[in-house]
């Protein structure tokens, strides 16, 4: 079979646009003209790394998009990093619940369930971001590379 170099350009470009465009809180793209003005106030205090001041931001944006994962995984997040797992946990579900593909969730819900030493349950997420990422995806490799973090210090025990 022959490929043509426009189809190696094109599948090339497909694999670093999606690699490279994703944030951790994207399912799949989002348009960002349309971000509320909490989600934006949220995605900058997780970035500043106050969970608090991001979970009162991303409370507001939930209220006004119900159903938009992006802002519950980064309540998971947000709730996860203040450790409080099982806020967290609500929250990764229902992102996933949203958007079953959602790969910035099953990333972080696949690393609390390492936090809470439920290393087959991180491996179930692995396998659905091995199905989300086509040409592969920083998600999953964060997630694979945790992982196996995870079973080194275990090991070493």
């Amino acid at each position: 079979m022959k490929i043509t170099a426009g189809v190696i350009t094109l599948l090339l470009g497909l694999t670093l646009g999606q690699s490279l465009s994703m944030a951790v809180d994207r399912g799949g793209g989002g348009d960002e003209a349309k971000v509320s003005p909490s989600l934006a106030a949220g995605r900058k205090a997780v970035d500043a790394k106050n969970f608090e001041g991001a979970i009162q931001q991303l409370t507001k944006a939930a209220a006004e998009t119900p159903k938009d994962a992006d802002v519950q995984n980064l309540l998971g997040y947000s709730y996860r990093n203040l450790g409080q797992y099982d806020k967290a946990m609500e929250h990764y579900q229902l992102a996933l619940k949203l958007d079953p593909r959602h790969r910035g969730a099953h990333e972080y819900i696949g690393e609390l369930y390492l936090k809470m030493d439920q290393p087959a349950e991180a491996e179930k997420h692995l396998s659905a971001l091995s199905s989300a990422c086509l040409f592969g995806c920083e998600e999953y490799t964060d997630l694979k590379k945790a992982i196996a973090d995870y079973k080194s210090k275990q090991a070493g025990r």
